[in-house]
């Protein structure tokens, strides 16, 4: 795909939402993809003069860094979900207090992201008192759907307009709740990634940014790492970023390995950082991946990109990223070795141009459109 697909145009008429309430059912304090959409979409709505609601789990004392309002509610509980740990709460007040601090905002339109993961924004979405967008990132079927399918079919009447972020997420949703989307995209601040200056390697340096849990295909880079340590005299650096179960057995495969360095979890200003002051990002997920946003910010970053080849990964880098066999160590030292042997000027070049039109300005517009959309289906059927 040589351009993110867009199922709505612009029109000409004037936008007349000012206040949004944005929900993000995971806890923003943890690093996720939802997350960051949720964050990057109520700075940029902030920077055209709306006024912006963020509503999430957890705790409300950490610098979110957005002019918008945040409000958290309930404790966070990480519940296995699609291969990942979830950070959500379960707590019906948490629900319930939400929807008393969206009522009181008076939003034009409520926009929830993974609207049905608990539990935050249910109330709100079941109550149904103003607009709502519904936007699905969650791509791979899951008995997760069978066994809930009447609660989300339930849930899903009170979603005005659908939005998905790839196919993928599509056809999940679909088939999962019957609910219809327009596939748009996740987007993301382009230049906040070139914010800091590019700092030069001493040498080839990879990075992994990620939560260290098995379908995140970390082991497999680490044993690239030490499978081109022993068989050659220049070491591949390799710098994870990230927490999460397979930690210790990660640095315990690593052997003690001085050119494997773990970092834990990084904020967001030390991943553009990191991005900055690295030759290749590796994305090595085996499957999950409904969109892979994190290629994206790399080439924005002017990072080369190595990922494996998975329909979400294909989807995002096109032909701008050496993909590799998931799982397959030999075929990741193989894609490593050619992208680090790439000529900068122009693979990078190309591939930070074909970035920009996954920018966060350009999916804001067209939200705008749908936010407008959404509240004439709700004023038509209200």
């Amino acid at each position: 795909m040589a351009r993110p697909r867009v199922a709505i145009r612009f029109t000409n008429r004037r936008v007349s939402i000012r206040r949004v309430a944005l929900f993000s059912p995971y806890a923003l304090s943890v690093f996720g993809g939802v997350q960051e959409q949720v964050l990057a979409m109520s700075r940029e709505l902030s920077s055209r003069s709306l006024e912006v609601l963020v509503i999430a789990p957890g705790a409300n004392h950490i610098d979110y860094e957005t002019p918008a309002r945040v409000e958290t509610f309930g404790n966070v509980l990480k519940i296995p979900a699609n291969g990942s740990r979830a950070p959500i709460t379960l707590s019906l007040l948490s629900s319930w207090r939400a929807s008393r601090v969206v009522e009181q905002f008076r939003p034009d339109v409520v926009h929830f992201h993974e609207p049905f993961a608990p539990l935050v924004g249910w109330r709100t979405l079941r109550r149904h008192g103003t607009a709502s967008v519904a936007t699905f990132h969650r791509s791979g079927w899951g008995p997760g759907f069978q066994l809930t399918g009447p609660l989300l079919r339930y849930l899903a009447r009170g979603i005005d307009t659908g939005v998905a972020v790839s196919e993928a997420a599509a056809s999940t949703i679909a088939r999962g709740a019957n609910v219809e989307t327009t596939v748009l995209f996740n987007g993301f601040e382009t230049s906040r990634l070139r914010a800091f200056t590019r700092v030069p390697t001493t040498g080839p340096t990879v990075l992994f940014i990620g939560r260290l849990e098995r379908r995140k295909g970390a082991d497999t880079l680490v044993r690239a790492i030490l499978e081109q340590h022993a068989s050659s005299e220049l070491p591949w650096r390799l710098i994870v970023a990230g927490e999460g179960p397979l930690r210790n057995e990660l640095v315990s495969l690593g052997g003690g390995d001085n050119d494997i360095q773990f970092l834990g979890a990084v904020s967001d200003e030390q991943k553009r950082r990191l991005l900055r002051s690295v030759d290749v990002l590796v994305a090595p997920s085996t499957h999950g991946e409904s969109f892979g946003l994190v290629l994206l910010e790399a080439m924005a970053a002017e990072t080369r990109v190595v990922a494996s080849n998975i329909d979400g990964y294909r989807d995002a880098a096109n032909a701008h990223a050496v993909f590799f066999s998931p799982g397959d160590v030999g075929d990741l030292g193989r894609a490593l070795t050619e992208a680090l042997s790439q000529t900068p000027a122009t693979t990078i070049d190309e591939a930070r141009a074909y970035a920009e039109n996954w920018s966060m300005a350009r999916l804001v517009d067209e939200y705008l459109e749908i936010y407008e959309q959404a509240r004439g289906a709700y004023e038509t059927a209200n």
